[in-house]
């Protein structure tokens, strides 16, 4: 090969490499612009989709305590069984709660036997007063009769046909007549002040009827409480206590946990721009192998998690650092119970939001 040829292949091989160079640098550059338009989420790379993975599960779990305390006669259920509402969870022994109804029932009879005797007492008082108004009107006539003769005899006595002793007995005769009227006259308001108290007094011996029934009714109420049944259908949790066990009001005895689910996602604030309520939501459970369950946005909270919390963080010092703060946003879970029974309140799942919804 001569010079010439050796010369013109050199300088085609450096064309060569000078264009791959380029070639190669237009890729690099090309690709670094891609990787900050996705980095940023510029198009072509604008995302319409919403993911966390702190999210959890969600049920209403109740936590089964008693009212009363006492030993426990009875468990006839065990751990993770279906119950019905109403069903019988535990029973407190309930012999000294059966012996308080008893003696509030005892009360409010004799309560109802006082209040019995006041309306006959009241009848009595009626009717010494009655009495009292017919000897006060035996009184004034009485009394009239007197002083018609008296006046005969001070007449009679003036002409000389009566002695001044037979008319001095005929004043006394009248005088006594007229006391007799004040004597009725206060007898008559004596009785009907008996009344009056008898009246008065019924108020307190009802007032004592009401009081007895309260207490009966409190007896009958923590007789009631000494069955502990379940307050509406779900599965039990485990079974803390056991028969003949003591326990206190307010003692944790079990959780119930219904059949109803849905799905806490703890966005940051920075991704609600485009959320909204209504919106299309695809999670999968890590328990179930990643499975895929879909629902919908139900509510998101008023406020972030940090302003339910005990202690508020004071961010006003010198060493603040900006964090992104997380706002609950509430899933409902779309599907049979089937598939939904298989859920579990405390399941990690992972969130994508559909936010194209909200650009249409």
């Amino acid at each position: 090969m001569s010079q010439q040829d050796a010369a013109k292949e050199r300088a085609s091989t450096r064309n060569n490499v000078r264009i791959v160079s380029l070639f190669t640098a237009a890729a690099i550059g090309l690709v670094g612009v891609l990787v900050i338009l996705y980095a940023w989420q510029l198009p072509p790379f604008t995302r319409h989709t919403e993911f966390t993975d702190n999210a959890y599960v969600r049920g209403q779990t109740t936590f089964i305590s008693p009212q009363v305390n006492g030993y426990i006669t009875d468990v006839p259920v065990q751990d993770f069984v279906w119950v019905k509402k109403g069903e019988l969870i535990m029973q407190i022994d309930d012999r000294i709660y059966r012996q308080r109804v008893d003696q509030a029932k005892a009360t409010l009879a004799m309560k109802k036997a006082a209040l019995t005797n006041n309306l006959q007492q009241r009848k009595s008082a009626e009717a010494v007063i009655e009495r009292n108004k017919a000897a006060l009107a035996s009184a004034k006539a009485q009394d009239l009769k007197s002083q018609a003769d008296l006046k005969r005899v001070k007449a009679l006595t003036a002409d000389g046909s009566l002695s001044i002793r037979e008319r001095d007995t005929a004043l006394a005769t009248a005088a006594q007549s007229t006391a007799s009227i004040a004597q009725a006259d206060a007898t008559l308001e004596m009785s009907r002040q008996d009344l009056q108290t008898t009246i008065v007094n019924r108020a307190s011996l009802q007032a004592d009827v009401e009081n007895a029934e309260a207490a009966l009714e409190l007896a009958q109420i923590d007789l009631q409480n000494t069955r502990i049944v379940a307050p509406r259908d779900g599965q039990l949790g485990q079974i803390s206590v056991r028969l003949g066990a003591y326990v206190a009001a307010g003692t944790h005895l079990t959780s119930l946990v219904p059949s109803q689910r849905w799905v806490i996602a703890n966005l940051k604030e920075t991704q609600l721009a485009d959320v909204v309520v209504g919106q299309p939501v695809r999670f999968t459970v890590d328990a179930l192998d990643g499975r895929s369950y879909h629902g919908r946005v139900e509510s998101l909270s008023p406020a972030t998690g940090v302003e339910f919390s005990a202690i508020s963080p004071d961010n006003a010092t010198g060493n603040f650092v900006k964090i992104a703060q997380r706002i609950p946003v509430r899933i409902q879970v779309d599907g049979n119970e089937d598939d939904i029974a298989r859920l579990r309140p405390g399941m990690s799942v992972q969130v994508y939001i559909d936010t194209r919804e909200l650009q249409k």
